[in-house]
């Protein structure tokens, strides 16, 4: 399916999912050597979102994703894209895009995967815009959803404080005025294995103190040349939203871009780290709490596994009348 190509693209709609059962720090302390003082004080996290056995990555991305059409008022018939990002995702055919599609209702949309954990989500965007301006696309749905439960070792208190479960999704769609910026996309190769899935069964691990080291000393500057590509100063940006991965992380980088003036995603307190799906699920609880700025430049920039990063300047929405 192809359309004419536009100037750009822009998100007119969020949504989002999380699984029913919430997992305090309290009752955490009852499973593993912690407590509610010990992972505020390294994460700030309080509590997180842990899937049933009926939640999957598709079950929940297509519940976003429909969240998202009815935000934005789109037909799912309108959709000619649908993005997944997921590093959980299990079933390698049907895959996730092409659940949703078939869930939803839509007309045969292309339907694609992808998979570079946490900054998923900024890749995907990126994607889709691209897919709009060259004429591939006109509307996209861009998803991420993760269900990190069932990778994680309960028994690790370094990694399973940590996790959360649930799924984001934003509304791209072709505009004669650009609401998505250039990506800055790349990866760190020397950190290729700072975040692993793996063994049998399968579980996850990570490098904490590496990815913390590489958070403090670099994310700054990444997020700088993000905001210098879109054409942007740091003064216009009003809105920070990096990868959910700990407080710890999310703060320094916020205050070291003067986020004590703008709004700062900090969704991690309540849903803890969902890999790919952070930004778009902590956006789409914002937007539909009325806490999310309307029609205003925003930082969206992931970091994680692979080791790959990825960032742009994107408007928010704008209410519909």
């Amino acid at each position: 399916m192809t359309t004419l190509s536009a100037p750009g693209s822009r998100i007119i709609g969020f949504g989002h999912y999380q699984p029913e059962r919430v997992l305090t720090n309290d009752e955490l302390s009852t499973m593993v050597d912690t407590s509610d003082e010990w992972i505020q004080t390294r994460t700030g996290i309080k509590t997180r979102h842990i899937a049933a056995e009926t939640d999957t990555v598709s079950s929940m991305a297509i519940e976003a994703g429909r969240a998202a059409l009815a935000d934005a008022g789109i037909d799912p018939g309108e959709v000619d894209q649908v993005l997944v990002a997921s590093t959980s995702a299990t079933d390698r055919t049907p895959y996730a895009a092409g659940r949703v599609a078939v869930a939803l209702g839509m007309n045969g949309p292309a339907p694609i995967d992808i998979n570079t954990a946490c900054s998923g989500f900024e890749f995907a965007c990126a994607i889709a815009d691209q897919s709009i301006r060259t004429g591939s696309a006109r509307t996209s749905l861009v998803i991420a959803s993760e269900k990190i439960s069932g990778l994680v070792d309960w028994t690790d208190r370094s990694t399973c404080v940590l996790i959360g479960d649930g799924a984001g999704a934003a509304v791209v769609q072709a505009a004669d005025e650009p609401g998505i910026g250039p990506v800055t996309w790349g990866s760190v190769p020397e950190l290729v294995n700072a975040v692993l899935v793996d063994g049998d069964p399968q579980r996850f691990s990570q490098e904490g103190r590496s990815i913390y080291r590489w958070a403090i000393t670099e994310a700054e500057s990444h997020a700088r040349a993000v905001v210098e590509k879109a054409g942007y100063s740091m003064d216009d940006i009003e809105v920070l939203a990096f990868h959910q991965a700990n407080l710890r992380i999310v703060e320094p980088i916020a205050k070291a871009l003067g986020g004590e003036s703008k709004w700062v995603l900090r969704d991690v307190v309540e849903s803890g780290n969902t890999s790919a799906a952070s930004v778009p699920l902590g956006l789409s609880k914002a937007w539909h709490r009325g806490e999310l700025p309307e029609g205003v430049p925003a930082l969206l920039m992931g970091f994680g596994g692979g080791f790959a990063f990825a960032g742009q300047v994107v408007t928010t929405p704008t209410r519909r009348a």
